[in-house]
């Protein structure tokens, strides 16, 4: 199968479909790419604060796979915000992944608690190290409306992509509908949910003995089918499997607004309200 690429507003594409390595133990990290990039993943996501680039990086250079047929995502560390520390850390980054650029590089979180609620520089200090050359495109994750205004409005640049969290019980509608109309992708993390029932939901479960599929991969195509990217997270080779084979269903468009009518609005958020969220490690 063949993973299907999306156009970003900067004239790149993007892999729709990927793996991404939240919580993988750094001494499993290895072990899990190669798995994926052996049944056919080409988008890895990873992020500093993740502890596992270098885990990352050994597994492509293992792989033996052309550098242009991979695209690698990080993120910038809470604690790096400060433009210094920001420009200071993707080197570091480009040395544990052994790679001379990425093709993607994120703030993680907006953090408008922290740092005089200036997220702005941050920004700023990432599109300088797109002009150097250390990143292919620049991005955001966890920006909500008013985060993605604030940016675009004063520094003239949009985000190619905005990563939030989206599943059938978090639709998280109002950041998706701001990154589409400032022309930013939406990439949505913990797509299956943190284990709040979608798994097992009659609508899902339903669909996927409709269409011939396990639950969690008929939830991976509505992310698919709705033009979001998406990279779930699997330590087991088995998964990583059944989790590509999405690619290659379809559901209707009536199957794709049964599932988004699951949506609970704030209440089915998982994660932390990044309007709040003010985590800074060791801090």
């Amino acid at each position: 199968m063949t993973v299907p690429s999306l156009p970003l507003n900067d004239s790149t594409t993007i892999p729709q479909f990927g793996l991404g390595v939240w919580q993988v133990p750094a001494e499993d990290t290895e072990r899990v790419v190669s798995d994926a990039l052996e049944i056919g993943y080409r988008h890895i996501d990873t992020a500093q604060m993740y502890g596992n680039e270098a885990g990352v990086g050994a597994a492509i250079k293992a792989s033996g796979l052309n550098r242009d047929d991979l695209y690698v995502t990080t993120k910038l560390n809470n604690g790096f915000h400060r433009p210094d520390d920001a420009k200071r850390s993707l080197p570091e980054s480009l040395e544990r992944l052994e790679l001379d650029k990425v093709d993607l590089f994120l703030i993680h979180w907006p953090l408008p608690t922290r740092y005089d609620g200036d997220f702005v520089s941050t920004w700023q200090a990432l599109i300088d190290l797109q002009a150097e050359g250390l990143t292919t495109s620049i991005g955001v994750s966890n920006f909500q409306p008013a985060h993605l205004d604030r940016i675009v409005a004063e520094t003239g640049v949009v985000p190619v992509v905005n990563q939030i969290e989206v599943h059938p019980y978090f639709g998280n509608e109002e950041a998706r509908a701001a990154s589409q109309r400032h022309g930013a992708l939406v990439q949505a993390w913990s797509p299956l949910g943190q284990g709040g029932g979608e798994l097992t939901d009659p609508v899902i479960t339903g669909i996927a003995d409709e269409v011939g599929a396990t639950p969690a991969q008929v939830i991976l195509r509505w992310h698919l089918e709705r033009g979001d990217i998406v990279f779930p997270r699997s330590v087991r080779r088995q998964r990583l499997q059944e989790n590509f084979e999405a690619i290659g269903l379809s559901l209707t468009a009536d199957q794709v607004a049964a599932i988004s009518a699951l949506d609970k609005g704030e209440a089915g958020r998982a994660g932390t309200n990044p309007d709040v969220m003010d985590w800074i490690p060791g801090a």
